[in-house]
């Protein structure tokens, strides 16, 4: 081996010692948190009346007397209730946060086509998304 082979293989060997190792992607897809709010039952409950009614529910039951919090409440209970049997089982709880969670996403995908639509044709143009989001003039 001549002298500018060795010295091409060493510098090669210090550029892979000294490189940073790429990033490990994860993999596993993660579900979206209920709510932003913090979940510590000690102190409050306002992540569990986000993910149990969706957060622009939640804020219109914080505006409401505690009797008619129970009153609401209560008509929601019904709906949980898939089966009719009085109970709520874990599976139509889950179903109900699955529920109220699909619908706030549904609601705000809505708001943001609208807001998007800016000649209100039912379709988005490249022109309309680079003016509602970025500011361009048309």
């Amino acid at each position: 081996m001549t002298i500018p082979q060795l010295l091409l293989c060493l510098s090669l060997s210090m550029l892979c010692i000294s490189s940073k190792p790429t990033e490990k992607k994860d993999r596993v897809h993660h579900d979206p948190q209920l709510s932003d709010k913090v979940h510590d039952d000690a102190q409050n409950f306002d992540y569990d009346h986000d993910a149990f009614l969706g957060a622009d529910e939640a804020k219109t039951f914080d505006q409401l007397t505690p009797e008619e919090s129970k009153e609401r409440l209560g008509k929601i209970v019904s709906k949980i209730d898939e089966d009719k049997d009085g109970f709520v089982t874990v599976e139509e709880l889950k179903d109900w946060i699955k529920f109220a969670q699909k619908r706030w996403i549904y609601e705000d995908v809505e708001r943001q086509w609208k807001g998007h639509d800016l000649n209100e044709d039912g379709l988005i143009s490249w022109e309309e998304y680079k003016n509602a989001t970025y500011g361009y003039i048309l």
